[in-house]
């Protein structure tokens, strides 16, 4: 089953910290969002490298929608 980084607010993506190849570990920002005119960091919650960014600047995501994707 492939790990997959999630939203934890409603916002919209402000700056993508990473790119398919990367590694992250637990703690590292993938993305920043944009929520109630605040910059909100999302945190890698496990260890892996990227596969794929699944959104992009400027797009409005929700809580729980899927990020980025990490290799198996």
């Amino acid at each position: 089953m492939a790990k997959v980084i999630k939203a934890h607010i409603t916002g919209t993506v402000w700056k993508i910290e990473v790119k398919p190849g990367d590694t992250v570990e637990e703690g590292t920002v993938v993305v920043i969002l944009e929520s109630m005119k605040m910059e909100m960091p999302v945190e890698a919650e496990e260890e892996g490298e990227v596969a794929e960014v699944l959104i992009t600047e400027g797009q409005a995501v929700t809580e729980g929608a899927a990020l980025v994707r990490l290799k198996d």
